[in-house]
């Protein structure tokens, strides 16, 4: 044997040992808790091509393994799931939390709360409605093909493809869960489905060509140099095709079954209609909350808060020189006056984002004295796909792709502008864009050194209460409604538009209200259009629990940071403050309690 071939078979050698090596240590037996939470997380990736995309970690790369797929929906994958994170969760005993401390411990313990949660989540066989109005595939699945998946060369194109037939795979599997659940009890409410009806047939009734899966290829391929327009034209009719032949099939199936659902639904709202539906609640307000609040408790808060919040608007108003009528009817006067509204044409929609524009441009001049890390991930304000909104929040907003390949991005319904005044888009903007969610979700990619589970973790009482005390250091720290007082009338608005939440949600669930008394409440106290407050209300009748979290959160966020201010006097930085909240990521309030105090402690 030459020399060449010694030192070759050496370092060949060399390499098996090291991977092995390396699987012991990660994979085989992960060192850490660290380690092995981020190997349970790629597990788990693997299970959701969906996921992968989203986070932009190897879409497109030689890695490349899964964005010519989707998830499986069928009940044995589910099954399946469940198992693995009942062993994931009693394997992560083996780490902890006996000699642990600092981010390991925090570390674990964020996790075994995250895997516990899901865990007694999943165990309700019959917990909720899969498909709805405004979450689930047959909503979710169309926009992330439509703003997720990238097409850069023909490979990519053809995985698109591929995904489309993947899309009429899960449609169908769907449809198989939604025949269990309602033979066993678990049919959503005769308006829930009448909602999801008009958004199946509005995604599906104008044929392929015009489906948003095939006129949205136009933008995603006009800048791919990498395939001819000639090419660009077979695939387009290739992607069609399938949209024609199995897409739409199915979607027409799963609006037969809906059609058969609504002849033996009731109008019940709550989530007590179900089987186990008490305990679903009970847990579903856990769940959302990570407290131990009960809905007895919550309803009080809510009641509470819609009272103090009613007093400061009062005083705005009658500053403005409106005193006669209702809170109400004085805000629907202002809300309906044509020089604070856009018009609701293209135009006027333009004007608005210009306008969300420049307010995130004018806080952004002054972040700097209330924050020490500064997204550089870019923020971009768009409007919500038109065949989404219908049943869209006012607002939302999506993280930025870990790769870059992806903004954030804020997303304003503009069905109709005059649904949001000008004077109530500064709040939207603070709490969707900067320093509401974009701050919070582009900072928990920053987190180093803890595992990827924690930079994607979702907690909604922290995330939504931090964006909602986002709108509260706008305009009490950061002096954004200074000279803006209607502006401020609209950061209140917003506020007691979370605080009714606590009592519709509760309501409805808890108190058996019915969707019409929710509607009435709500109408009562936040100057919403009906149709706005009919959105809201349907969708805390699909989403248990979910709406309670944002002012659940802002007020635990509140009083974590009275009671620091108070303990360190002048040592108390803001900076500081905001830099450990978000510089941890998102944790349940419980544990977020914990780190706030153990802060303190190093702060004295």
């Amino acid at each position: 044997m030459n020399l060449f071939k010694r030192i070759l078979k050496y370092a060949l050698s060399l390499i098996v040992v090291a991977v092995l090596g390396l699987y012991v240590w990660f994979w085989g037996s992960p060192v850490g808790v660290n380690n092995y939470v981020n190997k349970v997380s790629i597990q788990m990736l693997f299970r959701s091509p969906e996921l992968l995309t989203s986070l932009g970690l190897v879409d497109n790369s030689p890695l490349d393994f899964h964005s010519d797929k989707l998830g499986d929906y069928d009940k044995q994958s589910e099954l399946e799931m469940l198992e693995f994170l009942r062993q994931s969760r009693a394997g992560l005993d083996n780490y902890g939390p006996e000699g642990l401390e600092g981010q390991e411990l925090l570390s674990w313990e964020i996790v075994a709360w995250f895997f516990d949660d899901i865990i007694r989540q999943s165990e309700f066989e019959y917990g909720g409605y899969r498909v709805n109005q405004i979450s689930g595939p047959m909503v979710n699945l169309p926009q992330f093909l439509t703003d997720r998946h990238i097409i850069e060369d023909e490979k990519s194109f053809q995985r698109y493809i591929s995904r489309l037939h993947e899309f009429a795979r899960v449609i169908a599997e769907v449809k198989v869960q939604v025949v269990n659940d309602r033979d066993n009890g678990t049919v959503p409410p005769d308006f829930v489905i009448e909602k999801a009806l008009m958004g199946m047939r509005s995604f599906s009734e104008e044929g392929a060509q015009e489906n948003p899966l095939i006129t949205t290829l136009a933008d995603k391929i006009k800048d791919v140099d990498d395939i001819t327009e000639e090419r660009k034209v077979e695939l387009s009719q290739q992607a069609a095709e399938v949209v024609e032949s199995k897409v739409l099939p199915q979607y027409a199936e799963m609006i037969a079954l809906f059609e058969e659902l609504l002849t033996i639904s009731n109008h019940d709202a709550g989530i007590w209609r179900l089987p186990q539906g008490e305990e679903i609640y009970r847990s579903a307000l856990r769940s959302s909350n990570s407290t131990t609040l009960t809905a007895d408790e919550i309803h009080q808060i809510g009641l509470s808060e819609v009272t103090r919040i009613e007093l400061e608007m009062e005083t705005i108003l009658v500053n403005q020189g409106l005193v006669e009528d209702s809170i109400v009817s004085r805000i629907r006067y202002l809300m309906e006056l044509p020089e604070h509204n856009f018009p609701n044409t293209d135009e006027g929609r333009i004007e608005q984002i210009a306008y969300l524009n420049e307010v995130n441009d004018q806080l952004m001049a002054k972040v700097a004295d209330y924050f020490i890390t500064i997204p550089p991930q870019p923020l971009e304000i768009v409007r919500v796909p038109e065949y989404s909104q219908d049943s869209a929040p006012g607002g939302y907003y999506n993280p930025p792709a870990f790769d870059g390949s992806a903004p954030g991005r804020f997303y304003i319904n503009q069905k109709d502008t005059r649904d949001n005044p000008r004077w109530t888009l500064p709040t939207l903007m603070y709490h969707e864009g900067s320093p509401g969610h974009h701050f919070q979700l582009s900072a928990s990619q920053l987190i180093e050194n803890v595992p990827f589970l924690r930079k994607v973790s979702p907690f909604s009482a922290y995330s939504e209460g931090w964006a909602l005390y986002s709108e509260r250091i706008a305009a009490e720290d950061m002096g954004m409604y200074q000279d803006d007082p209607l502006g401020d009338l609209g950061r209140l608005q917003a506020e007691m538009f979370r605080a009714v939440r606590l009592v519709v949600d509760t309501g409805m669930h808890a108190k058996r209200w019915s969707r019409e008394r929710a509607i009435e409440y709500m109408l009562s106290k936040t100057g919403m259009t009906e149709a706005e407050v009919t959105r809201e209300i349907e969708r805390y009748v699909v989403w248990p629990g979910q709406a309670t979290a944002y002012k659940v959160g802002q007020l635990y966020m509140l009083r974590l940071r009275a009671m620091a201010e108070e303990q360190l006097g002048e040592a108390f930085d803001i900076r500081e403050f905001h830099e450990m909240i978000l510089l941890n990521g998102a944790m349940p309030l419980e544990i977020l309690e914990e780190s706030v105090i153990s802060w303190i402690d190093s702060q004295k």
